[in-house]
């Protein structure tokens, strides 16, 4: 089979990716620990002239295949830096998979034993070499805005090629009947996801509501527009913030809607509001800062009034061992935060002060978002191309989306709405 060519790579853009590392010893223990790792899962590895470098990894021996494509890159990539040199290693096509679905795939086999992969003797080795999460990407005040601008300030253009036309970049919410034997409209499931999220805050006409992470508009929009609200909706993205005001503007609701650029701690003088609603903005916090931001919830929030948020989850025990870690995502998706579990939340909550109503959890529905995005993605990658992203961004996306797909189909990842009252 003929080699795909390899990537020219941007090194201003890309610099950890243009170089490939040297570092023997380090990839022949990765080879070890490959094949011990793999031994056991339904996948195909295979590499140049029919080299396999796992047990299970034999032409013919079932499940997606993983194909590397330069073997000595891959193994130095992760003999280096563990699992942010496996995805690098995709990124640069070291390895690859034949076909986006392919991938989802590989990941939900790897998702699904993701913690018994590595021997517990190499596995307590890892973790005295892993890397911290850079303290630039914290969330302070400048570090939030920082991180904020690198993800969500990329291009609302590009955000557009494949997201709903609500601009909803959020799990969304499908119906159980409507949506079972198919993929679903994942614009009515989105819609569906606002209203969810707004009779748990219990919305109505004249709710005084504070939005903590606005994305792009459009839940204050609904809130104002279907059910007479009045609201203040925070982003720190600059982006975000403009294309939010324009899309209130032209709803005809500046009288009822302000997108204000602020971090959550930043809002003084404010009126208590009747309630506090923040979408899939939590994970963005980080470890540190969860109690300050359920603070801020329970400070803003009137007497009577309730809090609802959406939330991407964890097991707790998961979330202690990788809450000071440096990830593959954390390098080239969404610098800083984490993934919180439910006990996480609901201490830090119940410290501010508040006490959990209600719960839902739909993480299949995530998987089921995720896929659709990842198709619009690829159907439109060549309009995204034109607006001046490289194929390594096509790459480090789909691995992006594919990723996070497998990791809510393995259900090693999950997704809430939790709704509060502050606690009598």
């Amino acid at each position: 089979m003929a080699q795909p060519p390899i990537l020219l790579i941007d090194a201003d853009r890309w610099p950890d990716l243009a170089r490939v590392p040297e570092h023997p010893v380090r990839a022949r223990i990765a080879r070890r620990i490959f094949t011990h790792a793999l031994k056991d899962v339904p996948v195909t590895v295979v590499a140049p002239n029919g080299l396999a470098l796992a047990g299970a990894g034999v032409p013919g021996g079932g499940g997606p295949v993983l194909r590397v494509r330069r073997p000595k890159e891959f193994l130095n990539r992760l003999g280096r830096d563990g699992l942010i040199g496996f995805g690098e290693a995709y990124q640069t096509g070291a390895w690859d998979t034949g076909s986006g679905d392919e991938l989802v795939a590989l990941l939900t086999e790897l998702a699904l034993r993701l913690e018994h992969l590595v021997p517990g003797p190499l596995q307590r080795l890892r973790r005295m070499q892993v890397q911290h999460v850079p303290h630039d990407q914290r969330g302070d005040h400048d570090g939030a805005r920082n991180n904020a601008h690198a993800h969500y300030d990329l291009s609302n253009d590009m955000f557009e090629l494949f997201l709903d036309p609500s601009m909803t970049y959020s799990s969304a919410l499908f119906d159980p009947v409507a949506d079972a034997d198919g993929p679903g409209d994942l614009h009515a499931a989105q819609l569906r996801k606002l209203d969810a999220i707004l009779d748990a805050a219990g919305v109505r006409k004249d709710t005084r509501l504070l939005e903590i992470g606005s994305g792009w508009g459009s839940l204050a929009v609904k809130a104002a527009g279907e059910r007479g609200a009045t609201v203040l909706a925070l982003t720190l993205s600059e982006e975000q913030r403009d294309l939010a005001a324009r899309r209130v503007a032209e709803a005809g609701l500046t009288d009822r809607v302000e997108v204000r650029l602020a971090d959550y701690r930043e809002v003084t003088g404010e009126q208590p509001f009747d309630a506090v609603v923040s979408v899939e903005m939590v994970e963005a916090v980080g470890n540190h800062y969860l109690p300050d931001y359920f603070q801020a919830i329970e400070r803003h929030l009137a007497p009577g009034g309730r809090a609802a948020i959406q939330a991407i989850t964890m097991a707790h025990h998961r979330m202690l061992a990788t809450q000071d870690s440096y990830s593959w995502i954390h390098k080239y998706v969404f610098p800083g935060g984490l993934i919180p579990s439910i006990p996480a939340l609901d201490d830090a909550a119940d410290a501010a002060g508040l006490r959990l109503a209600a719960r839902r959890d739909f993480g299949l529905d995530y998987a089921r978002t995720l896929r659709a995005w990842r198709h619009r993605f690829e159907a439109n990658w060549p309009r995204v191309a034109a607006l001046g992203f490289d194929e390594v961004f096509h790459r480090t996306w789909r691995f992006y989306l594919a990723y996070c797909e497998a990791g809510f189909t393995s259900g090693y990842l999950g997704v809430s709405q939790l709704s509060y009252t502050r606690r009598p």
